[in-house]
């Protein structure tokens, strides 16, 4: 049984420890609200643009586009929105799954990396890590989603690359975050809800032509899904964070409890062994 002295300095310990959990529960609930709110802003656009696409592809039947073409070989390249920190429950491994998951095997697979903590693992394990973003992390911006979809449209057009997918955390509560992998190019109608043709007012026309449209509106669409996927996984990783701190605090607060009936009952029974050497004491002198 462990000395009344080690279960004190153990009990300092968790404590100390609680308070920064604790700490670090209260920032993370502050930063998730700013970040809930901005979030928040980005979707009616993203759904906008989204529903654009959509109309378009399902009207694009017979339209040649480097956009909508299939690509047979497998350059997969994938866009990894983590975090620069740690502590934040399974919210960077479970990211970071969706590529091994998808692409075990890393011969010929690329990685632009939003974050240390994604960039680290998918390199121990094997991929190529062709840029980093790790500073735009914390507030992202519509700037810093256009350097990267401007990036990955680049290697897109210039045949480097054959598909490109986005790997992020989707934001659904502040208990509640989904990982996400979703083809951003080529376009496909399997990856969209199609709007129905069959009304007269869906049917598009496209000025000046359909191509022209496309080579307009693809890398806008890039660059917003980018954008939106910035802003949620910044709420999702404050959520997660939350989350976990919270737990960490409360187990914290378990184990002291448990310590604290552990050294009482070493008192208790340090104070019973005295009791009793005392009475023993005082037998032997009668």
């Amino acid at each position: 049984m462990a000395s009344m002295r080690d279960i004190k300095r153990r009990k300092n310990s968790i404590t100390s420890t609680q308070q920064i959990t604790n700490a670090m529960k209260l920032v993370a609930t502050a930063k998730l609200r700013r970040a809930k709110e901005e979030a928040k802003k980005t979707r009616p656009f993203f759904e906008l643009i989204h529903k654009t696409i959509a109309s378009i592809l399902s009207t694009s039947a017979g339209i040649n586009h480097p956009y909508l073409l299939p690509r047979q070989s497998s350059r997969n390249t994938y866009i990894v929105i983590t975090s620069n920190k740690g502590l934040a429950g399974g919210y960077n491994g479970n990211i970071c799954k969706q590529v091994l998951v998808n692409d075990p095997n890393p011969e010929g697979i690329s990685v632009l990396a939003v974050g240390r903590k994604g960039s680290d693992l998918l390199r121990k394990k094997g991929y190529t890590v062709l840029k980093n973003y790790h500073d735009i992390v914390e507030d992202p911006s519509y700037k810093n989603a256009s350097e990267i979809g401007d990036e990955v449209i680049k290697m897109y057009k210039d045949n480097e690359i054959d598909n490109v997918y986005l790997a992020y955390t989707k934001f659904n509560s502040s208990i509640a975050q989904e990982p996400m992998l979703i083809k951003v190019l080529p376009l496909s109608e399997e990856d969209f809800e199609m709007e129905d043709t069959t009304d007269p007012e869906a049917l598009m026309n496209y000025e000046p032509n359909e191509e022209e449209v496309l080579d307009h509106i693809v890398p806008k669409y890039v660059n917003s899904i980018i954008y939106g996927a910035l802003r949620e996984s910044v709420a999702s990783e404050h959520g997660a964070r939350m989350t976990a701190m919270e737990s960490a605090t409360k187990n914290a607060s378990d184990m002291i409890d448990d310590l604290t009936l552990q050294y009482n009952r070493a008192r208790q029974a340090s104070i019973t062994q005295e009791l009793a050497e005392i009475v023993g004491g005082a037998e032997a002198l009668k």
